[in-house]
């Protein structure tokens, strides 16, 4: 089952955040621009107005909403990044990498019209 088809888990802390093998292991699974900074996710999406950028946030605003597991967003003019973690554990878990599977799933099924 891919990352995109899984959902995340409630996690309250008391567990170990990802190995640096298990990253890289789930790392392969993403799209292309996702870096690791920090013990965090990163990708910053480009559009071509505010506008585009800003219905993005909104539907990854719902995706993090139905998975219970949010991203920190930078919203500017012709762009998004979104910063992944989990807060409960400082460090990395596949609940980072599902929503991150989400989200670039969410933006190739928008068509540019839908924006």
């Amino acid at each position: 089952m891919g990352l995109n088809q899984k959902h995340c888990v409630p996690c309250e802390g008391g567990v170990a955040p990802l190995k640096k093998g298990e990253i890289d292991s789930l790392f392969k699974e993403l799209k292309p621009g996702w870096k690791v900074v920090d013990n965090k996710l990163e990708k910053e999406y480009k559009f071509d107005d505010f506008l585009q950028a800003l219905s993005f946030t909104n539907l990854i605003g719902k995706v993090a909403e139905n998975e219970n597991h949010h991203p920190d967003i930078e919203l500017g003019w012709g762009r998004v990044k979104l910063i992944l973690w989990t807060h409960a554990v400082n460090g990395l878990t596949e609940n980072d990498f599902i929503l991150a599977a989400k989200a670039d799933d969410e933006l190739s099924h928008q068509s540019p019209a839908c924006f």
